[in-house]
């Protein structure tokens, strides 16, 4: 074998933290999924449920495809973020439900031509939702191995401090696409308490999040974050 190819641990996820029948069945499903969402696009009455979980499909495919495209010795099963604890999922759970309820005793205010501000929070949702995943995405892709899902209490040998491109004008821009990408959802299925309730809590949690990383990033990179940190900010409002 010539000594210049790479060893494949290095450059291939770990297959035993990516068990391939686990991987092809969620990736199988979260498609079945959209593409079920998208074929009753025509016969639903609220479409605005049918482009929020071909949003929520997607999000959660793209978190592992662009994890394993990028940063493939990070990747594994869990990085579609399905198990992503029980708060997230009685938040969409709680959504769905509001939607549904909602729909059941005002028809009438679940519908895209029921007044200008339905409107207006529909278009707004959408361009929220595509904003929040594009920003996500990117950031995903810029930060490469640099990127993970979860804090990082001890500096990796890969770990760099990424300042270029979209981190030029977000210091979390992961942070930041999921934020307005979750606005964008409840704006879209034009859940009024599940709005109030999104945008509370999720501020909450990367306030405290942030808080925490941050003193790991200083740690790790000194003054150079430091420095980072008072030129950029994070984009969530009144979030420093």
């Amino acid at each position: 074998m010539p000594q210049d190819l790479p060893d494949d641990e290095h450059v291939y996820p770990n297959i035993k933290r990516n068990p391939l029948h686990e991987v092809t069945k969620t990736s199988y499903l979260l498609g079945i999924l959209l593409g079920i969402f998208v074929g009753l696009f025509p016969q639903t009455r609220f479409k605005n449920f049918n482009l929020f979980i071909i949003a929520l499909s997607l999000f959660h495919f793209l978190e592992y495809y662009i994890t394993a495209k990028y940063n493939p010795l990070k990747v594994h099963s869990e990085s579609f973020l399905l198990n992503n604890g029980k708060s997230y999922m009685a938040a969409h759970s709680f959504a769905i439900l509001e939607c549904l309820i909602e729909s059941f005793l005002f028809p009438n205010l679940k519908s895209f031509s029921c007044s200008q501000t339905t409107k207006f929070c529909t278009i707004l949702g959408c361009l929220l939702v595509i904003l929040g995943q594009y920003t996500r995405t990117v950031a995903m892709h810029t930060a490469g191995h640099s990127f993970s899902h979860i804090v990082k209490t001890k500096k990796e040998f890969d770990h760099v401090l990424v300042k270029s491109g979209i981190y030029s004008w977000s210091r979390h821009p992961s942070y930041f696409g999921f934020f307005w990408w979750a606005i964008g959802t409840q704006l879209l299925l034009l859940n009024p308490i599940s709005l109030l309730i999104f945008i509370s809590v999720l501020w909450k949690f990367f306030n405290d999040r942030i808080r925490v990383e941050e003193k790991y990033l200083i740690e790790f990179f000194g003054t150079e974050y430091t420095n980072y940190k008072h030129k950029v900010g994070v984009g969530i409002p009144f979030l420093q």
